[in-house]
C-alpha cells in the first residue's frame, strides 16, 4: 500500500461542502454511505436513477483529486481540466481526466480509469485513502509531464490575431 499524505475522505467532504453541493453533515453521510459497507453498493443498485447517481458519485470522487493536483502544478490562465465519465450500469465505467491547454493547442489525456462504481466500496478509511492517493499521484504526474512538454506562452496570438496575419 502506498503512503498517504492526506485524509482524502475529509478532503472530499470539505470539497462537497465548500462547493455548495451539500452541507458538511450531509457530505459526510453521503461519503460514508457510498464508500463503506457491503459490496456491491446497495445505494447504487437500488436507486431510481442509477445512471445519474453513478455519474454524481464518480465526479464527487475524482474532481477533488483533480483540484488537488492543479493546486500543486500551476496551470496557464487559458488552460482547464475536465472530468468526463462514460457510465456503464453493467460493467466498468470510464473516468477520463482531460487537459485543455487553451490557445487551440491539442488536448491531453491525463487519466483513463475504469471503475465498477458499485464495487468502489472500501473496508476502511486507510484503504480508501490509499486508492485516492494513488489516483491523485497519477493525475499530478501526468499533469506535470504535460505542463513540462507544452510551452506556456502568454505571447501566443489569439485566434483573431492569427486570422489577421
Amino acid at each position: 500500500m502506498t503512503r498517504t499524505s492526506r485524509n482524502w475522505i475529509a478532503y472530499l467532504c470539505e470539497n462537497l461542502a465548500s462547493s455548495g453541493m451539500m452541507p458538511t453533515w450531509e457530505a459526510a453521510t453521503y461519503l460514508t454511505d457510498n464508500l463503506f459497507g457491503d459490496k456491491p453498493n446497495p445505494r447504487l443498485l437500488r436507486t431510481t436513477c442509477p445512471y445519474e447517481d453513478t455519474t454524481h458519485l464518480l465526479h464527487r470522487l475524482y474532481e477533488p483529486l483533480v483540484a488537488a493536483a492543479t493546486r500543486d502544478i500551476p496551470l496557464p490562465a487559458a488552460a482547464m481540466i475536465h472530468v468526463f465519465t462514460d457510465i456503464s450500469l453493467t460493467g466498468k465505467s470510464a473516468v477520463l481526466v482531460v487537459y485543455f491547454p487553451g490557445h487551440n493547442q491539442p488536448h491531453q489525456l491525463l487519466l483513463l480509469d475504469a471503475a465498477k462504481a458499485w464495487d468502489l466500496v472500501f473496508e476502511n478509511s486507510d484503504e480508501f485513502n490509499a486508492w485516492a492517493e494513488e489516483r491523485y499521484r497519477w493525475i499530478k504526474a501526468a499533469l506535470a509531464n504535460v505542463s513540462a512538454c507544452v510551452p506556456i506562452s502568454p505571447t501566443l496570438p489569439s485566434p483573431l490575431e492569427a486570422v489577421k496575419n
